[in-house]
């Protein structure tokens, strides 16, 4: 019920305040859009066409909506498509990537009323939470107002089955409330079956990261970047794309001499530790140009995929300790050997597609240095890995379209009760 659970929420924010406070205070997140995380802002023009309303937690949720905006769009009934992104960088990606294509709202905190003024502002027919986020004023108050709601792209780590699983008579009620689940392999499915989704509403779609992974010989404004940052292209530069703390130190160490480092930590408030870890480093954010040691840090938002297309070896960071993992086809897509560490916890099903074809390496951080080289020094090895890595992602592009007929066909069948 609404009002209970608000106030555990309300208890939980105090109890656990003298943690969450001084850690927003320290990383600025204290100046965050405060009238919106609780629902408030501009209605939405009343729209002329049916309505879906995209939950895309942060960045990389944000970057997996790209292409499905446009099918929902583009598609017969054309849809209109409306962001709700969480995090301050997401809400930033989001309104970046979407300027005149789509409105982009945020999603607010899950109390009655919040979640209440959002849907007044919004009106959507139907709902996608993308990869999963389901919370129980949301769900409860779309169930209300009869608004289908499916999990599409829909992933369910090991470590959040885990955690569901602690509270399964609670986890069964709130995945009991999805109207579908659109996800993105078997293994998926199964874990959505046990938090209580019954299987037949449960569909293996495939991930829309295969289609977001354009590939492309050339990304626009990757020279200029490499021009701004003073990254010296007759050299070998090594990039480590959402990296995380302890991750510099040992890039750092690992990238051998007359080599280049390019760093992009996956949060904002590692930013400054990075610039500690890469000494010498040229921050991008700081506008400095060239690095005498060879160390850049790009401590900005969304021009990863540029500094992706200036690599010659690209690591993926989060992998060489206990988080999980990141995106690993976006550099492959752009025809760059691409390495990751032991932990790639979130993208299992994609790493083990990978590797099996043959078109990513796994490692370790002591073998970290010797992979390096290697692929930096054996050009035929590095071109095998990017052909049968691009073959790969071609075979399983497609899920951005099943998922907007899913959307599409949703939002129809509100409309028509």
């Amino acid at each position: 019920m609404p009002r209970p659970i608000d106030a555990a929420y309300l208890a939980a924010a105090i109890i656990a305040s003298p943690l969450w406070l001084p850690r927003m205070i320290s990383t600025g997140k204290i100046r965050t859009d405060w009238p919106a995380r609780f629902g408030r802002g501009e209605d939405l023009p009343k729209a002329d066409r049916r309505r879906v309303l995209l939950h895309a937690v942060s960045v990389g949720e944000v970057n997996a909506t790209d292409l499905l905006v446009d099918q929902l769009q583009a598609g017969e009934p054309a849809i209109e498509p409306v962001i709700a992104t969480t995090t301050d960088t997401g809400f930033a990606r989001a309104k970046a990537l979407f300027d005149g294509r789509c409105p982009v709202v945020r999603y607010p905190f899950d109390t009655s009323s919040a979640v209440r003024r959002l849907f007044d502002r919004v009106q959507p027919d139907a709902i996608g939470l993308v990869e999963l986020e389901v919370w129980p004023n949301f769900l409860r108050e779309a169930a209300n107002r009869k608004i289908p709601v499916a999990v599409v792209n829909g992933r369910l780590s090991a470590r959040s089955h885990r955690r569901y699983t602690r509270i399964r008579p609670i986890a069964r009620r709130l995945f009991g409330g999805l109207t579908m689940a659109a996800v993105q392999d078997e293994t998926y499915a199964t874990r959505f079956c046990s938090m209580g989704v019954p299987a037949d509403r449960i569909e293996v779609t495939g991930s829309m990261k295969w289609d977001t992974a354009r590939i492309a010989d050339e990304v626009p404004g990757a020279r200029q970047l490499a021009e701004s940052m003073g990254i010296e292209r007759d050299r070998p530069l090594v990039v480590a794309g959402s990296t995380a703390p302890r991750e510099h130190a040992m890039l750092h160490a690992a990238v051998g001499d007359g080599v280049q480092l390019l760093c992009a930590p996956r949060r904002p408030e590692w930013f400054d530790d990075a610039a500690t870890d890469l000494p010498g480093c040229a921050r991008r954010s700081r506008g400095d140009i060239g690095s005498p040691s060879g160390r850049f840090l790009l401590d900005t938002i969304g021009e990863l995929r540029m500094a992706y297309a200036l690599a010659d070896v690209v690591v993926i960071g989060r992998t060489f300790g206990d988080l999980g993992g990141s995106d690993m086809i976006e550099p492959i897509a752009l025809g760059k050997p691409t390495i990751v560490g032991p932990d790639v916890t979130n993208f299992a099903a994609i790493a083990t597609d990978l590797l099996n074809a043959g078109g990513l390496v796994q490692t370790t951080s002591d073998r970290l240095p010797d992979e390096l080289k290697n692929l930096i020094a054996e050009t035929d090895r590095s071109e095998r890995l990017v052909q049968d890595g691009r073959k790969f992602i071609r075979t399983r592009q497609g899920a951005t379209a099943r998922h907007a007929t899913i959307l599409r066909e949703l939002a129809e069948s509100r409309a028509s009760r």
